[in-house]
């Protein structure tokens, strides 16, 4: 009866321990989030320094890779638009893949973070899958992408920042929702403390499918920055450079939010919802790379 009364005791200090833990993964209640496993030692060269800069609505893991240990510091974003601009996210993956094959690519005066995707909950919508995904996972049905493009609360994150914010927005012809506040969403939160602790010198963004490169604004207009290097990207990716979109309004943009707080930033649109244009994106980034090393002599 003793040893009975032992094992008893021992399986309800496990169902205990799995209480406290907050996961109970057999009963459902609640989900992990998914973090990848990264070494706890300082990476080598090629390696990327991870952080999670946070959590989406429900609860998937916002994540940032950092390569190079340079003053000059990139920031590049996929995936705003989650599962309806999933190639921007297949995007950064593969720039993420580039600088691991080939860290010496990236010069010794820079630092390049990725956050491949902003909004993984409107990607798991049309991907269902966690992290990266391969084509095959993505659906093909146009309302499923359409609704992929918003976060768990059905906000469309890019009119979720502080330039111009209303509540409602403007998706082509029509009207979205743009939360309750400037930065009400966690994602969107997210990057904005990421962003103020961090302090890029350029932030671009991966979109689909306007076929362009846009420059941002917001009250005080275009930063000088901000021209030269969507002139730079542009010129080498053979995208058409744009300053201004003018299909029709937008208001509470990232890149509107980044220009108020003086921070350069570009929107790279890909010309279809599909293809990565990898080689030509790749040019643009080592263009980039090219007149960030121009500036470091120059300050020299």
């Amino acid at each position: 009866m003793q040893f009975f009364r032992s094992k008893q005791v021992s399986i309800a200090v496990l169902a205990l321990a799995l209480l406290c833990s907050g996961t109970l993964i057999l009963l459902g209640f609640t989900r992990t989030p998914h973090v990848p496993i990264v070494p706890t030692q300082t990476p080598k060269k090629g390696e990327a320094v991870y952080k999670s800069i946070g959590l989406s609505v429900q609860g998937r893991s916002l994540n940032a890779y950092t390569y190079g240990t340079g003053k000059t510091r990139l920031l590049f974003i996929g995936g705003m638009h989650g599962g309806y601009e999933w190639n921007s996210v297949l995007l950064a993956y593969e720039f993420i893949d580039f600088l691991e094959a080939h860290p010496d690519t990236l010069p010794a005066y820079l630092s390049v973070t990725v956050i491949p995707s902003l909004n993984p909950d409107g990607m798991f919508k049309v991907a269902h899958k966690e992290g990266r995904f391969n084509l095959t996972d993505v659906s093909t049905d146009t309302e499923v992408l359409a609704a992929g493009r918003f976060n768990a609360h059905q906000v469309d994150l890019n009119r979720n920042f502080d330039c111009h914010w209303k509540p409602e927005g403007t998706w082509k012809s029509k009207t979205v929702s743009a939360g309750g506040l400037p930065f009400s969403e966690p994602e969107t939160q997210a990057l904005k403390t990421f962003i103020e602790k961090e302090t890029p010198d350029v932030v671009v963004f991966w979109h689909s499918q306007a076929n362009a490169v846009y420059a941002s604004e917001c009250e005080q207009g275009i930063l000088p920055e901000t021209l030269a290097v969507m002139n730079v990207y542009a010129g080498a990716s053979g995208y058409p450079s744009v300053k201004s979109f003018g299909a029709y309004e937008i208001t509470g943009d990232a890149e509107g939010w980044l220009a108020s707080v003086g921070i350069p930033a570009i929107t790279v649109e890909l010309s279809t919802h599909e293809a990565i244009e990898w080689d030509r994106n790749l040019s643009g980034i080592e263009a980039l790379f090219g007149y960030f090393s121009t500036q470091a002599s120059l300050q020299n």
